[in-house]
């Protein structure tokens, strides 16, 4: 498995830095540059990068618009910010970021980073299991794996939905991603998983997203227009 790599930065400097980090690594290919925020957008919708290096303050469009651009367009990607100004660092989570760099870095800090989004790649290619754990401050819930409806992402935590109760855990999306994968569920947007079957109906909110209303929970999830075309198209609808 190759990861594919965009650089989105103003300075062409830093560019540098980064693109001789990631060519000096196994598995990682560096797909494209941008030097402004919008060239990052057009380019994602392009190359369709699985990793984006963002800097924040860039021109014509910064990194924090680019990014809610981006997780449009690409759902599965990863983000990291890049940047000197630590004062953007809460913002960038609330946009699901994977990581957060602060200017100067070390190399290895972003080889790490780079690693940690390769494993979890890997690991979303792994046979789904029947039953996940689930830990929290109560404890630890096994919850069977055909009874989930939904699972999604808000305030900085994760949500399952069963038709039955309702679970919430620190884990990420993208790891709980990496054990339910193939079978009945769907990632539909960068902050919901949903399973298939439970789906009653899709409506239009926006230009490029949609509302999914599910069987079983009162809770919506969203799925982007790409990712609707992609189901229909798996479901030859």
């Amino acid at each position: 498995m190759n990861l594919g790599v965009l650089i989105a930065d103003d300075d062409a400097g830093m560019r540098v830095v980064l693109r001789k980090i990631i060519e000096n690594m196994e598995g990682v290919r560096l797909i494209g540059e941008a030097a402004d925020g919008a060239e990052a957008v057009r380019l994602c919708a392009e190359l369709k990068p699985d990793l984006i290096f963002l800097d924040v303050r860039m021109p014509v469009m910064d990194g924090a618009q680019a990014a809610k651009e981006i997780s449009v367009i690409l759902p599965d990607a990863a983000l990291v910010f890049c940047t000197a100004h630590s004062e953007y660092m809460p913002d960038a989570f609330e946009l699901y970021a994977a990581d957060y760099l602060l200017k100067p870095f070390k190399t290895d800090r972003v080889r790490q980073t780079i690693r940690r989004v390769y494993e979890t790649k890997v690991r979303s290619r792994v046979v789904p299991a029947r039953t996940i754990l689930i830990k929290n401050r109560e404890g630890m819930t096994f919850v069977p794996v055909n009874g989930i409806i939904l699972i999604y992402r808000e305030n900085r935590l994760t949500y399952i939905e069963t038709a039955e109760a309702s679970y919430t855990t620190s884990e990420s999306l993208n790891d709980l991603w990496g054990k339910l994968e193939g079978g009945d569920f769907y990632r539909s947007h960068r902050a919901f998983i949903i399973n298939v079957p439970a789906i009653s109906k899709v409506h239009p909110y926006g230009r490029w997203t949609y509302v999914v209303t599910l069987r079983g929970t009162k809770k919506t999830a969203l799925i982007t227009h790409e990712k609707l075309e992609d189901l229909q198209e798996y479901l030859k609808i």
